[in-house]
């Protein structure tokens, strides 16, 4: 399981800055590379070049790529708000953290650094006349690779914050959760699933010291605080949980002293994380969809798509093991991830506002009955929950018999596989 350390690295690296500071370095390095190897020049290679070019080329650099910046800088502000605004607020994380936009701008700022130092550098005459032919070297690789940066980011901004690629980037961190939840079920740990018996009565309780979701459980680090006191560590908030200074987040039984390290194993925050949260992307998911509901945007086609995915999440997380491997951390106790809670981030929200529209209603079903065929009896049992749900707001909302009845038909149709599992077993 990731841990707190390798989680705020990967979180730092995701930033903007990161990338674009990374670059900038690189150039800088690079710009003062022909004073270094200026030694190693033949003579006769400078006579070659114009003395005036590189300083040209470098002044064509530099403000072509302040300009293109500054032109990137807007179209991606633009992407974040047209993401708020016709997508979902929560999503905008994920174009914040688009690597592709953030390599284009990294380069572009990076381009323009290296430009600036290597015009400072020449206007001193550190450089020399061998000097020179390093630079020119360099400033021609500088300018093929943002040329093919250009072509890749002219390609990505017919992309860049639409409503389908963004539910696309939704789905796949989605899906990345839980095929971490899926090799690992309880973040590493043994199952705990009656919290009220398996808890001891010594066991003593740790308390978040702040107001917010949890983001991110560290169970090695859990672990290892468990096996240096010879007792386990009992998890009771989970990553998605939303916690407070009063209710208990672990329980610690036979670990001395040890209610200071066992709060730093959980990151706690105002908001929610896709990371070790699957929920939050079917919440997530669920809201593009519910958007995309509603008279002001009438977009049919991303509610139905938004079911195929989730069909296809639901089915990746059917694969899991029944009976699960070893756990990698035996004194850590952790409640799985409830399969229900994933039919209702899905499904609930999709029914509700999708109740007066007989499509909805037909593609919701199908959804519902492809799961019921998995061959799982806890997933034939969640379809068939949410099945009679939807059913009975469909009743509700749509006006026309025959729409009721085409709704009705595949709810039925999912009563009988359930009913012929039944049977069957």
């Amino acid at each position: 399981m990731t841990s707190r350390l390798v989680r705020t690295v990967r979180q730092i690296a995701r930033r903007i800055w990161f990338r674009a500071g990374a670059f900038c370095v690189l150039a800088v390095v690079t710009a003062f590379l022909g004073i270094w190897l200026s030694p190693y020049i033949p003579d006769d290679v400078p006579a070659q070049i114009g003395s005036d070019a590189v300083d040209n080329i470098l002044g064509i650099l530099a403000s072509s790529m302040l300009t293109v910046t500054t032109f990137s800088l807007s179209t991606m502000v633009s992407a974040y708000a047209s993401t708020t605004s016709n997508v979902t607020p929560r999503a905008t994380k994920l174009i914040m953290e688009d690597t592709v936009t953030q390599n284009v701008l990294s380069t572009f700022i990076g381009s323009f650094l290296f430009s600036l130092v290597g015009i400072i550098v020449l206007s001193t005459g550190l450089y020399g006349s061998s000097g020179r032919v390093v630079l020119f070297a360099v400033t021609i690789l500088v300018i093929l690779f943002i040329v093919v940066t250009l072509l890749r980011w002219i390609d990505h901004l017919s992309r860049l914050g639409r409503v389908t690629e963004t539910t696309q980037r939704v789905e796949a961190v989605t899906l990345e959760a839980l095929e971490e939840r899926r090799r690992e079920p309880c973040l590493g740990g043994v199952p705990l699933l009656d919290a009220a018996r398996a808890i001891p009565a010594s066991a003593r309780p740790v308390r978040s010291r702040r107001i917010g979701y949890v983001q991110h459980v560290d169970t090695g680090a859990l672990s290892a605080l468990a096996r240096e006191g010879k007792g386990r560590v009992f998890v009771v908030a989970i990553p998605g949980d939303f916690v407070d200074t009063r209710e208990p987040i672990a329980f610690l039984d036979g670990v001395e002293e040890g209610e200071e390290a066992a709060r730093a194993c959980f990151t706690v925050s105002d908001t929610r994380s896709f990371d070790q949260d699957p929920r939050y992307g079917g919440i997530v998911l669920a809201e593009i969809a519910s958007r995309a509901l509603s008279p002001a945007t009438n977009d049919l086609g991303t509610a139905i798509g938004v079911i195929g995915r989730a069909v296809r999440l639901l089915a990746a997380w059917a694969e899991t093991a029944d009976t699960p491997a070893e756990p990698a951390y035996p004194h850590v106790h952790v409640p799985p991830l409830a399969l229900g809670d994933l039919f209702d981030d899905f499904f609930t929200p999709l029914a509700r506002d999708g109740a007066a529209i007989v499509e909805v209603g037909v593609r919701l079903q199908k959804g519902l009955r492809t799961l019921a065929r998995l061959g799982r009896d806890d997933f034939a049992a969640e379809a068939l929950r949410h099945s009679r749900q939807a059913l009975e707001r469909f009743e509700s909302g749509l006006t026309i018999e025959d729409d009721k009845r085409r709704v009705r038909a595949l709810a039925q149709e999912i009563e009988a596989i359930v009913a012929g599992r039944g049977a069957a077993g």
